[in-house]
C-alpha cells in the first residue's frame, strides 16, 4: 500500500511538471513573430485599403501613383539625371517667349512645368488625341525628337494668328481632322521652335534642328522603340485667356552623342585646372637639367658568366673607333653619335636624332 501511494505521489508530481512545460511551451509560441503575424494576415481589408494598396486615388490624375504601382514604375524608369539639360530647357524658355511674341505679335508666356523620364511607348499610349505630332531631326546627332502640340494650343496658335478677338474663347469643333490651314500655321510655330531649340544647344553642341513631317496619328510618329528611354519636357504656352500645351520628347539615344556634355553640374566645368600653374611649369622645363648617358656597346650573357666575374675580367665590345655609339636620357634613345677627341677629353659629335617608336 506504501508503494502503490508512492507511485501515485511520482505520478502527480509528473502530471504537474508537464502541464507547466505545456503552458511555458504555449507562452513561448504566443511570443512568436509568425503566431503575430498569422493572427494578422487573418485580418480582411476594407476598400480604401485595397486602392491604396494597388495605388488607385480617388480624384487623382495619372502622375499621382502610390503603392505597388508607384514601386513598379520607379523601378521601370530609373534613368541617370543630366543636369545640364534643365539648364538648356531653362535657355529654351527664355528664347521661346521672346520668338513667340514676335510671330504672334500678342503677350505670350511660356513656362516649363517639369521634366520626367519615360518609356517612349508609354508616351505614345498616353498623348490626348486629337493632336498633332512633328517628327524633327536633330543633323549632326543623326537621330530624331518629337514635338506634341494638343488641341487648345493649335486652335489658339489659329485664332491669334487669323486674328481672332481677344478675350473670346478659341472655337473648338471636335471630330474633325484639321485643315491645311491649321496644319501650315502650326507647322510655322514648330520650326520657330525648333529654331529656338538649336539655339538653346549651341553653348553646350552646335545642331540644326530640321523639321521632317507632321502627323495627327501617333502610330506613324514611331522614331523610337516603344522600350526605349526618353526624356520628356511639358511646356505651357498662354496668349492672355488663351493657350495650351506643348511636349518636347527627347530619347537618350537621340542625347547619346552630347551626354558627357549634359552630365556636367555647369557650363565648361573642369575639375584641377589651373592655366597659370600650366604656363609656369612649361617654362621651367626649359630650365631642367637631365643626365645624358654614352653607351657605346650592349653585350648580353647567362647570369652564370656574369657571377664568374672577377676583377680584371676581359669584355669584348663589338664596336671600332668608327662605330656609332648611343646617347640616352634614362632609358630613352636620343641620340646617334661618333667618339672622338676634344683637347685631353673624350668627347662625342651627334650624328642624328632616334625617332622614337
Amino acid at each position: 500500500m506504501a508503494d502503490d501511494d508512492d507511485l501515485e505521489g511520482m505520478d502527480d508530481a509528473e502530471g504537474a511538471d508537464d502541464d507547466a512545460l505545456a503552458a511555458e511551451w504555449a507562452a513561448m509560441a504566443d511570443d512568436e513573430p509568425d503566431s503575430s503575424m498569422g493572427a494578422a494576415a487573418t485580418r480582411v481589408l476594407d476598400q480604401d485599403e485595397i486602392d491604396s494598396l494597388l495605388g488607385f486615388q480617388e480624384g487623382g490624375d495619372d502622375q499621382d501613383k502610390s503603392g505597388i504601382e508607384a514601386i513598379i514604375d520607379s523601378g521601370m524608369v530609373s534613368y541617370e539625371r543630366l543636369p545640364m539639360l534643365e539648364v538648356v530647357y531653362d535657355r529654351l524658355v527664355r528664347m521661346m517667349s521672346t520668338s513667340l511674341r514676335n510671330f504672334t505679335s500678342d503677350n505670350v508666356e511660356v513656362s516649363l512645368d517639369n521634366i520626367t523620364s519615360i518609356r517612349f511607348g508609354d508616351y505614345l499610349n498616353s498623348i490626348p488625341l486629337p493632336a498633332m505630332l512633328s517628327v524633327f531631326k536633330a543633323e549632326e546627332w543623326d537621330n530624331y525628337g518629337l514635338i506634341t502640340v494638343d488641341s487648345s494650343l493649335i486652335y489658339s496658335i489659329v485664332d491669334v494668328l487669323l486674328g481672332g478677338r481677344r478675350g473670346t474663347a478659341a472655337m473648338r469643333i471636335e471630330g474633325r481632322p484639321y485643315t491645311t490651314i491649321e496644319r501650315n500655321l502650326v507647322e510655322r510655330m514648330v520650326s520657330v521652335v525648333l529654331a529656338d531649340l538649336s539655339a538653346a544647344f549651341d553653348p553646350l553642341s552646335s545642331v540644326t534642328m530640321r523639321f521632317e513631317r507632321l502627323e495627327t496619328n501617333p502610330r506613324f510618329a514611331t522614331i523610337a522603340r516603344p522600350a526605349n528611354a526618353a526624356i520628356l519636357a511639358r511646356l505651357r504656352i498662354d496668349m492672355e485667356d488663351r493657350g495650351g500645351r506643348l511636349e518636347l520628347l527627347l530619347p537618350y539615344a537621340t542625347l547619346e552623342p552630347v551626354r558627357e556634355l549634359l552630365l556636367q553640374m555647369f557650363m565648361g566645368e573642369k575639375f584641377g585646372r589651373d592655366s597659370i600653374w600650366e604656363n609656369h611649369l612649361a617654362t621651367e622645363l626649359w630650365f631642367t637639367e637631365v643626365p645624358i648617358e654614352v653607351v657605346l656597346d650592349e653585350v648580353t650573357t647567362s647570369l652564370g658568366d656574369v657571377l664568374n666575374w672577377d676583377v680584371g675580367t676581359f669584355l669584348p665590345l663589338q664596336v671600332t673607333p668608327e662605330s656609332d655609339v648611343e646617347l640616352r636620357c634614362g632609358t630613352v634613345p636620343m641620340f646617334r653619335a661618333s667618339m672622338g677627341r676634344k683637347g685631353h677629353n673624350i668627347a662625342v659629335r651627334l650624328e642624328g636624332k632616334i625617332e622614337a617608336e
